[in-house]
């Protein structure tokens, strides 16, 4: 609900230091329209303003049901998830924020919807696995970047979570080009990054991708 702790705590904290954050994802037992979810929650991630409002929500889509070689083994995000359904761009003051969340990452076609959708820029908070991180992480951060020609700002836990399950961090700030401008391996820790507009004009000018597609 709104008054939860983790939602209040993240209104205060963004109308007290005057930024703006994406908080999640969080498991929220609503849908985006109100009706209520009944045998699952919804992963979720909601963008705060400087003023403390909740200005945004994304559903996760891509649900995680894979079998992994790692002391986990399998993994089932639907048995406790329901997916998410709308693609969701929000107008912020560091561009048009497009919105995704970890195993996101591997479906190339949301990324191009929130570019359809003028995307600059895109959050993805995620907890690969060490296993697939270690395998796949910076190919696809890189690539969801570079084919879209947006920043990618991927916030990742990292470490030893439970005995069984270690995920890969690396959380790193990619730009349109395909370079990491920053990165932290685990723990916690800050990566900055500037996403300069006229920096993704020129790219986008010198590289027209976008007018050049014949699918």
């Amino acid at each position: 609900e709104p008054d939860n702790v983790i939602r209040q705590f993240l209104a205060q904290k963004t109308a007290e230091l005057g930024i703006w954050v994406v908080g999640g994802s969080l498991p929220v037992a609503t849908r985006s329209d109100g009706s209520t979810v009944t045998d699952r929650v919804r992963a979720c991630c909601y963008v705060y303003d400087d003023r403390g409002r909740e200005v945004a929500r994304y559903d996760k889509i891509h649900l995680f049901d894979a079998t992994v070689e790692d002391a986990q083994g399998q993994y089932r995000e639907s048995d406790t998830f329901e997916p998410g359904e709308d693609v969701v761009v929000v107008d912020t003051p560091a561009g048009r924020l497009g919105m995704a969340i970890c195993y996101d990452l591997r479906f190339p076609e949301l990324f191009r919807q929130l570019r359809e959708q003028d995307a600059e820029w895109v959050s993805l908070p995620s907890a690969f696995t060490w296993h697939t991180g270690d395998a796949h992480w910076h190919a696809l951060i890189r690539a969801r970047a570079i084919e879209n020609q947006v920043w990618l700002v991927a916030a990742a836990q990292g470490g030893q979570n439970s005995e069984r399950r270690r995920t890969y961090g690396h959380s790193a700030i990619v730009d349109p080009w395909g370079r990491i401008l920053s990165e932290i391996d685990e723990g916690p820790g800050v990566v900055v990054g500037e996403l300069d507009r006229e920096t993704l004009k020129d790219i986008r000018t010198r590289m027209p991708v976008w007018e050049h597609r014949r699918l």
